[in-house]
Formats: structure tokens, C-alpha cells, sequence
């Protein structure tokens, strides 16, 4: 069972809140806890203001849920954008920085990369809020690929032991 504790240090985790010495001297070293998945998930669902069960999240904003249409990918702010087994960046606003007066906005002149290379970096954000899902760094007509895709059957019932919900 999760302590107090350990709560506490999964929450600061969270919230980007967890000093580099806590996180070295504390966290890094010992062994985890068997409920961390538990409590993090937990946390997760009790910073959102829907019902659908987490299941995994992808990154500080999006999640994999289980609802009625079975799972999906979902933002924090409610958004949903399509099956788990489909690409959720197909379904994102996009922005697309190509040109040196683009990365300048970013990146110091010396950091810019070489005009005549053709670069695109391409900001992926939440079309409910606007969050920034994500941000790939790719030569101009490289295909939209997610970061993974994850197994979730096998995360629950090899990792954690027990089957994983479809839907609420």
C-alpha cells in the first residue's frame, strides 16, 4: 500500500515540482513502490474534470482512457481525438516552422538551422485548448509519426497483473 509519503513525492513529480537533489537522493534510488502506477493514475484522474478512467498517459496532457466508443486519446482539458490504435497528431492543429524568420522566434541566430536546409519544426497542440501536445524537429516532408504506440493489454496483465479496463 502507497503511503502518505509516497503520495506526497508521485504528486511533486506531477506538478514539476520535485528538487533535482530530492529526485536523486529519494526517488532515483529506491526501489518503486508496487501501487506507483496506481497512485500516479489516481492523481492524474482526480487534476481532470471527466469520468472516463485513465488508462496510460501519453504526455502531461494527453491520455489514453477507456469510454463508451472503447479506448481513446484525450486531452486534460476534455478533448477527444480518436481511437488509441490511430494517430492522434492526424487529429491536432499543427503548427509548422520552416523558415529562418520562424526559428529565429525560438532559437538564438548562432542555434538557427542552415537556411538552405528544409526543416520543419511542427508544434502540435490541443484543438479544445490549445495545449502544446508536442513538438517534432523533421526534414520537410518526413510523415507524421506518434512517439509510440503503446500495449496496453500487455502493460496491465505482464506488468501490473491484472486486466486492462475498456471503457467506463
Amino acid at each position: 500500500m502507497a503511503t502518505e509519503t509516497d503520495r506526497q513525492q508521485v504528486e511533486k513529480l506531477i506538478d514539476g515540482e520535485l528538487g533535482w537533489e530530492e529526485l536523486r537522493n529519494d526517488v532515483l534510488p529506491d526501489p518503486k513502490d508496487d501501487q506507483r502506477f496506481e497512485v500516479t493514475r489516481r492523481l492524474l484522474q482526480e487534476d481532470v474534470e471527466w469520468d472516463d478512467p485513465i488508462l496510460l498517459p501519453l504526455n502531461d496532457h494527453l491520455y489514453v482512457v477507456g469510454s463508451e466508443q472503447g479506448r481513446i486519446v484525450k486531452c486534460d482539458c476534455g478533448h477527444e481525438f480518436c481511437g488509441v490504435e490511430k494517430n492522434w497528431k492526424e487529429h491536432a492543429r499543427v503548427r509548422v516552422r520552416e523558415d529562418e524568420d520562424d526559428h529565429r522566434e525560438i532559437y538564438p541566430e548562432y542555434q538557427t538551422p542552415h537556411p538552405d536546409w528544409t526543416f520543419q519544426l511542427r508544434e502540435w497542440f490541443c484543438p479544445g485548448c490549445f495545449a502544446q501536445l508536442d513538438v517534432d524537429a523533421v526534414p520537410a516532408g518526413y510523415p507524421v509519426l506518434q512517439n509510440f504506440e503503446p500495449d496496453i493489454d500487455t502493460f496491465y496483465e505482464e506488468w501490473l497483473g491484472e486486466k486492462a479496463p475498456d471503457k467506463r
